[in-house]
């Protein structure tokens, strides 16, 4: 499909969809290049997924300058030094001397926030990342990362799909000119089995995760399904169809605010996190 673009402050072109690549195990390698011989351009990644060495083999058969490349800095590394350490060794894992996005990957309120921007504003200087974000930032914490950076944040990646849609935050990032990018767009498959989702799917004669990953670039947000399968790679990016209004609306009223991971408990002593008591 012809892949539509957002334009990030730095000038370079985020395709709308990516490759998720979230525990993906042994099957990074295949689904990585299954997705780039499909016509993808965009892999999301994440030092927490432990996969970067892996898309760095695949990638190095593919020109560089032709992926968007995402990674993401674990919350427990988001101190001035981590952060910098921790953007070097994905760089040396992934095989690239640059990243186009990196990603504060869940807020840590045990970190200074402005530290952890001032360290990847140090890394846009730098040039090894060309835009800087954050994933999983409520409103209030993508305010605050607003009013204390000095470079533009780009991107907020968060839980969004038909029964999670989070209005009040998709509303603040498009008023703060943040691009929505959505994991887990298929609720991690939970969707499949929506009523209305079926249904759409038989209608149209495409698979349930079309339908959705339709949806979701229709409402104007960067979808990264995750995928183990090559043949899922290669369908969930038949999407150069139209869902018709009446469809989408149909949708857009699925909302039951219920998220698949992005739940308010937190485990703070955590790999990611790595908070003591």
């Amino acid at each position: 499909m012809t892949v539509p673009t957002k334009t990030l402050p730095s000038g370079a072109e985020l395709p709308a969809l990516g490759l998720g690549t979230y525990d993906l195990g042994d099957q990074t390698d295949d689904s990585v290049r299954a997705a780039l011989d499909a016509g993808y351009a965009h892999i999301d990644t994440a030092e927490g997924y432990h996969n970067e060495a892996a898309i760095g083999d695949a990638l190095a058969e593919y020109d560089r300058d032709d992926v968007f490349l995402t990674s993401k800095v674990l919350a427990k590394n988001l101190n001035y030094e981590s952060v910098i350490a921790s953007c070097e060794a994905s760089l040396d894992r992934l095989g690239t001397d640059y990243l186009d996005l990196y990603l504060i990957h869940w807020p840590n309120p045990a970190i200074s926030l402005r530290e952890t921007l001032r360290a990847m504003a140090e890394l846009r200087e730098r040039g090894l990342v060309r835009d800087v974000g954050v994933s999983n930032f409520s409103a209030y914490q993508l305010s605050c990362a607003h009013h204390v950076s000095d470079v533009p944040i780009a991107v907020n990646q968060i839980e969004f799909h038909p029964w999670f849609q989070r209005p009040d935050l998709v509303d603040y990032c498009r008023e703060s000119d943040t691009v929505i990018e959505a994991a887990a767009p298929l609720a991690r498959t939970d969707v499949f089995g929506d009523e209305v989702v079926a249904e759409l799917a038989e209608t149209y004669d495409k698979s349930p995760a079309q339908v959705v990953l339709r949806w979701a670039l229709d409402n104007d947000v960067v979808a990264l399904p995750r995928s183990s399968t090559p043949e899922h790679v290669r369908a969930n990016a038949d999407l150069d169809w139209e869902l018709d209004e009446a469809d989408r609306r149909q949708l857009d009223e699925r909302d039951r605010d219920e998220p698949v991971y992005d739940t308010p408990a937190r485990d703070w002593t955590s790999d990611v996190y790595g908070i003591e008591q």
